[in-house]
């Protein structure tokens, strides 16, 4: 296997332990206009805009609700919840060796600048990522699971996508970089697997449990200068 020669990282559920609370926050949301929101739906969600999300919860809810109107109720509730999140395991290692090592990273997110500010701040080791294609990019014609937001990291970083590792956990963020042609590892902890149905077919994803399988294999291969 070739090393690559930058790494595409995304930030929630991947560096961040997020998603949970990302699910709460929607999940109270919906109730509050008398909608209780399903496992599989919270799944859904995962990985997408915040206005991509909105948009499809409130196609969910049993009663007319705006956008606007649901991230009214939404955005406090995140606010309040996002900044306890804590770093997955090997997260902060792994960014740490790529930066000793001048290997080039993104991170590829579809949070907005705001909501990145929030949720980093107890984090400042994610500060070594200094090229970011976030949702709110103004380059940015779709969010994933479109391929665009990988090939504009590629693009900034000023490489190839097919030479770029992307680190994933949702299927939306899983969908994007493989269409974008990189090599893609999803972590799934505690053996979940999702919907996966993206990695049919494609020689170029393996799910993996934990960052640290890829600090080991990192660790063996040399890094392309």
């Amino acid at each position: 296997m070739r090393a690559p020669v930058a790494c595409l990282f995304d930030l929630d559920g991947l560096l961040l332990d997020t998603e949970p609370l990302h699910g709460q926050a929607w999940g109270e949301a919906a109730r509050h206009f008398g909608t209780a929101l399903s496992e599989a739906q919270l799944l859904h969600l995962r990985g997408r805009r915040r206005l991509d999300c909105a948009e499809q919860v409130v196609q969910w809810l049993d009663k007319p609700v705006r956008s606007d109107q649901l991230l009214a109720i939404q955005q406090p509730i995140a606010r309040r919840l996002l900044p306890s999140a804590a770093a997955n395991p090997g997260a902060k290692e792994l960014v740490q060796w790529c930066a000793d090592h001048n290997l080039p990273m993104a991170l590829v997110t579809s949070s907005g600048s705001d909501s990145v500010t929030y949720k980093t701040a107890s984090h400042p080791w994610i500060a070594q990522i200094g090229t970011r294609v976030l949702g709110d990019d103004p380059d940015l014609k779709a969010g994933k699971p479109a391929p665009g937001p990988f090939l504009l990291a590629a693009q900034r970083l000023g490489v190839t996508p097919n030479e770029c590792w992307a680190f994933e956990d949702s299927s939306a963020g899983s969908q994007a970089a493989l269409a974008a042609g990189c090599r893609l590892w999803v972590l799934k902890q505690g053996g979940e697997t999702g919907d996966l149905n993206c990695l049919s077919g494609h020689g170029r994803g393996t799910v993996i449990q934990s960052l640290e399988e890829v600090m080991k294999l990192l660790r063996t291969l040399q890094p392309t200068s």
